[in-house]
């Protein structure tokens, strides 16, 4: 694999290796096996890869959150090492690449913007946009990878790619969880050791939620979840809502519930001082 940090030697050796379709898996690092899963299925489609590594500081409402986030460059090359081919591409970029001056378009995103981590954490997916986008026009793919877990995420790249005329094809990937049920996440190692060892009751809660439909109401499933994981010290629910995979709207009612669309359970947990997400699908009886 080659690692880069520049814009123009990025697309130099994409522009050399005469490869295509173009596969891009962007990271913001501290990799694991999640996003080798989202870097393996890229290999597995596309003749050149390209992984970049970059915290975007635009996409967080928390200067906190975005200092205490895990960087662990070294190690997470190892890792790409074992999975990138030699024409494969790491592009690790500095603030002044992405953001030669500062960004400050606005995105709009409907429906997307008023749910969920939307609320929950302002301005983070004008963040995300700004990003992506730049990093799309900078890497200029054929197909990109996310990973499903971050599914409102997912959801307004879709929208972004539909507004800015992008003709790039967005694959979605399955979220690959610990051997407890835990969602594989970046910010897991940031648990603390008891936190960390009543987790699993994150999926294992959504998991019972998501066949309760046909005996329950909305009302009463949301209550289920809440009940279930705050009896657990040190954790709280931010949110957890049952919405359709398009346009991410929450269902109050199961009779407004359609059978021609798919719904998610969609949840965010204060686990400790860790700030955790998880989905799972609520299929109809």
């Amino acid at each position: 694999m080659k690692i880069t940090g520049t814009v123009k030697q990025l697309q130099e050796f994409i522009k050399e290796s005469h490869l295509a379709p173009v596969g891009f898996v962007p990271t913001m690092g501290a990799l694991h096996e999640g996003h080798l899963s989202l870097v393996r299925n890229a290999t597995g489609k596309c003749p050149i890869v390209v992984v970049s590594i970059y915290v975007n500081p635009t996409q967080f409402n928390d200067k906190n959150d975005l200092g205490n986030y895990p960087r662990t460059l070294e190690a997470d090359l190892i890792l790409l090492k074992s999975v990138l081919r030699k024409n494969d591409l790491v592009f690790t970029p500095s603030d002044e690449e992405i953001y030669p001056e500062p960004d400050k378009r606005i995105f709009h995103f409907g429906n997307l913007d008023n749910v969920m981590e939307a609320l929950h954490r302002p301005g983070h997916f004008n963040g995300v946009a700004q990003v992506v986008s730049r990093l799309f026009d900078i890497v200029r793919p054929d197909i990109a990878f996310f990973g499903l877990k971050d599914f409102q995420q997912v959801a307004v790249i879709r929208d972004l790619i539909r507004q800015l005329g992008y003709k790039i094809k967005i694959v979605g990937n399955p979220i690959v969880r610990e051997s407890d049920g835990l969602a594989m996440s970046s910010r897991n190692r940031l648990l603390e050791p008891e936190i960390r060892k009543s987790a699993p009751v994150i999926f294992k809660t959504i998991s019972a939620a998501s066949s309760m439909l046909k005996d329950h109401e909305i009302s009463q499933i949301k209550k289920f979840v809440i009940d279930n994981i705050e009896k657990i010290k040190g954790f709280g629910v931010e949110y957890f809502e049952i919405a359709d995979d398009v346009n991410l709207i929450p269902v109050r009612l199961g009779k407004e519930m359609k059978k021609e669309r798919h719904y998610q359970g969609c949840i965010a947990v204060k686990a400790g001082r860790i700030r955790l997400i998880d989905n799972i699908e609520f299929p109809l009886q």
